[in-house]
């Protein structure tokens, strides 16, 4: 599995009118055995920690003045879906909390928002329980994209049968597996706030849940979002990557972290992609695949 990166930063005076001001620019190519012999190019946009950042950055000395928000987002997101045909859009968890915005209607904005721009998929972050599991599964009830948790077992809470351990998408023949781990509730979310939820080691269904896309569903693409963090002391992206078989590509969140230009070696020694941009919609993140059909 060939891989190249490159980082792409988008400045507000360019031609685009979005604003967001930036987004990671990754490419991978990798080899699936199907029956034709052409390449096709995946683009995955994705994003994590936007934290309730409704509105941009306020105007200022600073770096990350006048950034982000959400409808530049959904602008940048539009703009790419016309030029690309195999798009999909994913996020790594905690898109609530960090504003009064959530304060107010628990998490239903951002939610609301997040259909708009047609997200493909999404995990959850430690902060989408703030306010307890019963508010969070009634605000989840109005997505139009599934939520995904391959190492929380939800079935004695509000969100049983809500929350899915993984999805396989379709997109120009290709099966594309999207799966997700996510961090120990312990000392980051009260315990009445998740009651009931079961937490399950994340290397144990990182392995089980990959092998399954790939041996039982004969996905050609997995990708894994992830709300561990890149340097979480228990397991990280990086741990998870190294102890994996199958899995392609990590969408990483949680510690805000920007990494690009990032290509680990997992357990069987091919390459795979780790990426996350940071935290309140800043950036856009991109990695592109491309894939030869054999």
């Amino acid at each position: 599995m060939k891989k190249q990166h490159t980082y792409l930063k988008i400045k507000s005076n360019f031609s685009s009118p979005s604003g967001v001001r930036g987004f990671l620019l990754m490419l991978a190519f990798i080899s699936v055995s199907v029956f034709s012999q052409q390449k096709i190019k995946l683009v995955i946009l994705h994003t994590n920690d936007t934290h309730s950042q409704v509105e941009p950055t306020e105007k200022s000395s600073l770096q990350t003045s006048d950034m982000g928000g959400y409808a530049r987002r959904m602008g940048e997101i539009s703009k790419i879906r016309q030029q690309e045909k195999n798009v999909l859009l994913v996020d790594a968890g905690d898109y609530s909390q960090g504003s009064p915005y959530f304060n107010f209607f628990n998490g239903r904005v951002e939610i609301d928002a997040m259909n708009r721009m047609q997200y493909d998929a999404g995990t959850l972050g430690n902060h989408e329980f703030d306010n307890g599991i019963d508010t969070l599964a009634v605000v989840l009830k109005t997505a139009r994209f599934p939520l995904i948790s391959s190492n929380y077992d939800f079935g004695k809470t509000a969100l049983s049968g809500m929350i899915k351990p993984y999805i396989v998408l379709q997109r120009a023949g290709l099966r594309i597996g999207i799966m997700a781990l996510d961090v120990n509730p312990k000392s980051l979310i009260f315990d009445k706030n998740y009651k009931g939820m079961e937490y399950e080691d994340p290397f144990i269904k990182a392995n089980e849940i990959s092998t399954l896309l790939k041996k039982e569903e004969k996905c050609d693409v997995i990708i894994c979002l992830s709300h561990l963090g890149a340097n979480g002391a228990e397991v990280n992206d990086f741990d998870i990557a190294h102890k994996s078989r199958y899995i392609d590509v990590i969408i990483g969140g949680h510690s805000h972290s920007m990494i690009n230009n990032t290509t680990e070696k997992n357990a069987a020694g091919k390459p795979i992609v780790i990426a996350q941009v940071g935290k309140s919609g800043l950036y856009l993140g991109r990695v592109e695949l491309e894939l030869e059909k054999k």
